[in-house]
């Protein structure tokens, strides 16, 4: 009775929404905007983001033992080196709020304790060097520093907090992880190696930078996605029994797609599709590979796709008006009062950033009338959180874990801000 009444209640809701339409026009111009966000994220940051991402988790999942994760990560490791590994390890990682959620589950789920994970979490999307580097050339040096402190010394806080908020329920969650007596035949240099491959193919299919050295790489960066893919085939054929002529396959068809399409994204898919069915057909490890691959991106892209679509809806992209009008944000966050630094950090919590835009976006923000407190504020918040990861969270850790982690987030982003525009003021 209670689950028809809840049904009949959201139906009347929407009903009623559509029937009086309140604000027609800014309705109109959200569903606009929620649709080219979704559009722009399906296209720029699923393929050759998010899709490499649940292949590492997936192999973090498969190869990644217990042991190891425990003992870098684990509750009972030493906490100088589980927070300083977790706090610098997306150093090299341009992935946004969104693309590091499969590899924190793959390391949460495989025995990591929860203050290590969510530092992680945090830190993984806030202080890869492409961010910190460009901040610090178009913002200015001082925020480009700190934000690289923020984000550094913040994943430790939030990860501190949490593991102490919820440090009765780890003691029960980290006693039904099983540890195997008997350690795995994978030789520890493969699984590194592996692990390093996949890591190398997303970081330089998302490269992104175009001045100097990095301008270099990125004109040959999809010759070098293609000799690491080359290698990942060579790896897993001679190591783990994959069959060759399924990946002597897939690269035809994949030097064919580009050949006929000219498409960078459909090529990659193609090899991704093939790679997977590849792994599907081998038996043991591989399988055990693919499967959680696939489990993972079951439970994560659904709600990854609802989640941009909402926040394209009330915020819209960079430089368009959607549902909630950008007059209200400007005039929010001028000055550098608490008021303006925490509204700065609900934003920055609800708001999606694509790998590397924050920083183009606060760069307007800050021209029209900004205050350099609440951006810091933004920069600490935005990259590291949004509502589609929210969304995705809750999944993993339920409603309780996943709204003290923003309120975490949103208390250290205020607070951060506050301090540094009082300091640069």
């Amino acid at each position: 009775m209670l689950k028809e009444l809840k049904f009949l209640l959201i139906a009347a809701f929407v009903f009623l929404f559509f029937y009086f339409l309140p604000a027609e026009q800014r309705v109109i111009e959200g569903l606009k905007e929620a649709v080219y966000l979704t559009h722009e994220y399906a296209r720029e940051h699923v393929i050759f983001c998010l899709l490499p991402a649940l292949f590492i988790a997936g192999a973090i999942s498969t190869f990644l033992s217990e042991a190891s994760v425990m003992k870098y990560l684990g509750a009972q490791a030493p906490k100088v080196v589980s927070y300083s590994v977790a706090s610098v390890s997306g150093t090299i990682l341009a992935v946004c709020s969104c693309t590091v959620l499969p590899i924190f589950a793959g390391i949460y789920f495989r025995g990591a304790g929860i203050g290590p994970a969510t530092t992680f979490l945090y830190s993984g999307p806030a202080i890869n060097v492409l961010a910190i580097v460009l901040t610090g050339k178009i913002l200015g040096i001082h925020i480009g520093m700190a934000r690289a402190i923020g984000a550094i010394a913040g994943s430790i806080i939030v990860g501190l907090l949490m593991a102490y908020i919820f440090r009765k329920e780890e003691i029960k969650r980290l006693g039904e992880v099983e540890i195997p007596q008997t350690l795995k035949t994978i030789p520890f240099y493969q699984r590194v190696i592996l692990l390093s491959t996949l890591v190398g193919v997303l970081i330089f299919a998302t490269w992104g930078g175009k001045e100097g050295l990095a301008g270099f790489i990125f004109n040959i960066k999809w010759y070098l996605v293609c000799f690491l893919a080359i290698l990942l085939g060579m790896q897993v054929v001679f190591w783990f029994k994959v069959s060759a002529i399924y990946l002597i396959l897939t690269g035809f068809f994949v030097v064919l797609t580009q050949l006929l399409l000219h498409e960078k994204e459909i090529s990659f898919l193609v090899g991704l599709v093939g790679f997977s069915y590849a792994l599907y057909k081998t038996k043991g490890d591989m399988e055990k590979w693919f499967q959680s691959t696939y489990l993972l991106g079951k439970q994560i892209l659904p709600l990854l796709l609802a989640g941009v679509f909402v926040a394209g809806f009330f915020l819209g992209r960079p430089g368009h008006e959607a549902f909630i009008p950008s007059f209200y944000v400007n005039s929010l966050v001028g000055g550098n009062s608490l008021l303006a630094n925490f509204f700065a950090s609900v934003l920055g919590v609800l708001m999606y950033f694509a790998t590397l835009t924050e920083v183009p976006i606060i760069q307007g923000l800050l021209g029209a009338g900004m205050g350099y407190g609440p951006a810091l504020a933004l920069l600490l918040t935005g990259p590291s959180v949004s509502l589609p990861s929210l969304l995705v969270l809750k999944s993993i850790w339920g409603v309780k874990k996943t709204f003290v982690y923003a309120f975490i987030v949103i208390f250290l982003g205020t607070i951060s801000g506050y301090i540094f525009g009082m300091i640069y003021s």
